[in-house]
């Protein structure tokens, strides 16, 4: 639309050298609610693919009906204890052409919890036209990882805190938000009910995650750019759950044992993983619910880069067998989700609006067919497929960095159709000349029936060169070379040839320019009298539908 605007949020390195560049968008002015975009490319600038949350022109009047004090008391009322209020914002809601509304965020209590909920309020007609918390609830494990852990404090003498001195913001104490203290460096004695111990417990798992976010998937610290958060222990509640600024751990509903082992810590700061990529955590009921997969997800993915003996908590892909929290064993079966009555191990039309602890079940369902298949011979329990088909893992490494990069073209507005493509396209670009991971990322979510999106890659990868691949010629003169391309995997595409880098009076033409994979086109170079004499890396660009690959040319223009 013209009266849209474009603001670049920021860049972020990802692994093998992508950059993830977000950006959001106004509309007359107002900051657009779900118009965000991702741009991926190349370290040198080169566009691979794009991840868009709006998909239509935006026509919208930007005079509100409703007053934004009667905004208000619609929020006000979403809670049923309410601390505070923020200052009603105007805003512009992407669903079709438009929504006017204000967005209004209320602090509060919900459930015995903490609540901070975003609520969108059409600025026309006053119904409630989102809501979204803030805070992201979660439930746990045990407590032990084995006698003595090492866990990073700060302190020297006899003066010590629960205070990591590497990671940037990562602590851990009470329920006032300070770090537990002590006289020496030896923290807990190991019972269930003592809070130093459940800090102990969250130390070792944050730092484990740590590394494993840093060595596996190429992030630094849980936002990205080397910030930790800290951790509360002694919640008087059988729950755990992020609230936006910190992560908050109660007990098992026998008060025996503290919700912090390694698992449960690392599902609630994978919630600050998934807040932290582009597009955040404020959406619908359905993004609610690819959040809640995602703290699994992270859970099991710190499982098995700890890979702790079975005496601890060895890695699997259930989540809060160890912690038996009300007596029913574990919560959630991320290879056959409907061990728990209830819980779907199939997308249909009815997971949207499902609570999010049970809708979670068909994106673990997913992770867990990518990375261990339908048979694993690694001691992992098998996985039935809603399509009776047969998948065999890539390994939880390869498929953690499948979903990072999907995390990293995640848009405000975010669905199961949307993480499937945004998943082919990360599998496509992070491992390139192979199609095993982009065949299985899409086998595994045909596996789980979420339906093809719009836009995705058909097809796994295509490839050009250029023979020979280094030429000379003279100012004044022509050169020509051959393109060549193949279909790797899939049907052919059409793409189209494009030269770069060519220094001043140096054209390029194909002959055909473009051309179907498997075909071949002559590219020629006319070097004008005044080009420069030296040596010049072209690069042969094959512009497809969903993907680009190049290919490099060194020409040298001789005296």
């Amino acid at each position: 639309s013209p009266k849209d605007t474009y603001v670049r949020q920021g860049l972020i390195e990802g692994q093998g050298g992508l950059r993830y560049t977000t950006y959001t968008r106004t509309y007359a002015g107002l900051p657009v609610h779900g118009g965000d975009f991702v741009v991926v490319s190349t370290a040198d600038g080169e566009v691979l693919s794009t991840s868009v949350s709006q998909d239509s022109a935006l026509d919208v009047a930007t005079t509100p009906r409703l007053g934004a004090a009667d905004a208000v008391r619609v929020a006000r009322s979403q809670l049923p204890e309410v601390f505070s209020v923020t200052t009603p914002r105007l805003v512009v809601m992407a669903q079709g052409r438009g929504r006017l509304a204000y967005e209004v965020v209320v602090h509060g209590t919900v459930g015995g919890r903490q609540s901070k909920l975003h609520v969108f309020v059409d600025a026309l007609t006053g119904a409630v036209a989102l809501k979204s918390d803030e805070v992201r609830a979660g439930v746990g494990n045990s407590y032990y990882n084995g006698n003595p852990v090492t866990i990073g404090t700060t302190g020297t003498g006899t003066s010590f805190s629960m205070v990591d001195p590497v990671r940037r913001g990562v602590r851990c104490g009470g329920q006032n938000g300070s770090a537990y203290t002590g006289t020496d460096d030896n923290w807990g004695n190991g019972s269930g009910t003592n809070f130093e111990t459940a800090c102990v417990d969250v130390l070792y798992a944050i730092d484990t995650e740590w590394d494993m976010l840093k060595t596996w998937l190429g992030r630094d610290g849980f936002n990205g750019v080397g910030d930790g958060y800290p951790a509360r222990v002694g919640l008087n509640d059988v729950n755990a759950y992020w609230t936006g600024s910190y992560v908050a751990f109660g007990h098992t509903s026998d008060n025996q044992r503290q919700l912090t082992s390694m698992d449960v810590v690392a599902h609630e700061y994978g919630h600050i993983v998934f807040a932290t990529t582009p597009g955040l955590d404020i959406g619908d009921n359905e993004k609610a619910i690819l959040n809640e997969s995602t703290g699994d997800i992270f859970g099991a993915l710190t499982e098995q880069y700890a890979n702790q003996p079975a005496a601890f908590d060895p890695p699997d892909y259930t989540v809060g067998e160890e912690n038996n929290i009300v007596g029913s064993g574990p919560l959630r079966y991320m290879y056959k989700p409907s061990l728990i009555p209830g819980d779907p191990d199939c997308f249909s039309s009815a997971v949207p609006p499902m609570f999010p602890q049970i809708g979670a079940g068909v994106q673990n369902h997913w992770f867990y067919l990518l990375a261990e298949g339908t048979n694993p011979t690694n001691g992992q329990p098998p996985s039935p497929t809603c399509n009776y088909s047969t998948i065999v893992g890539i390994g939880a490494r390869k498929a953690g960095q499948i979903y990072m990069g999907t995390l990293l073209r995640k848009t405000t507005s975010w669905s199961h159709t949307a993480a499937r493509r945004a998943s082919m396209q990360a599998a496509l670009v992070l491992f390139p000349g192979s199609c095993l991971e982009y065949n299985t990322v899409k086998a595994a979510w045909n596996a789980v029936r979420v339906p093809a999106h719009g836009g995705e890659p058909y097809t796994c990868e295509f490839s050009v060169d250029v023979a020979p691949a280094a030429a000379t010629v003279q100012p004044g003169r022509q050169v020509s070379v051959t393109v060549t391309s193949a279909t790797v995997s899939g049907a052919p595409q059409q793409i189209a040839l494009q030269a770069k880098g060519l220094p001043a009076g140096m054209t390029a033409s194909f002959s055909p320019a473009s051309i179907t994979t498997g075909a071949t086109s002559t590219l020629t170079f006319t070097v004008g009298a005044s080009t420069v004499p030296g040596t010049y890396a072209i690069t042969v660009l094959g512009d497809g539908v969903a993907l680009d690959h190049t290919a490099t040319l060194t020409l040298t223009v001789a005296p």
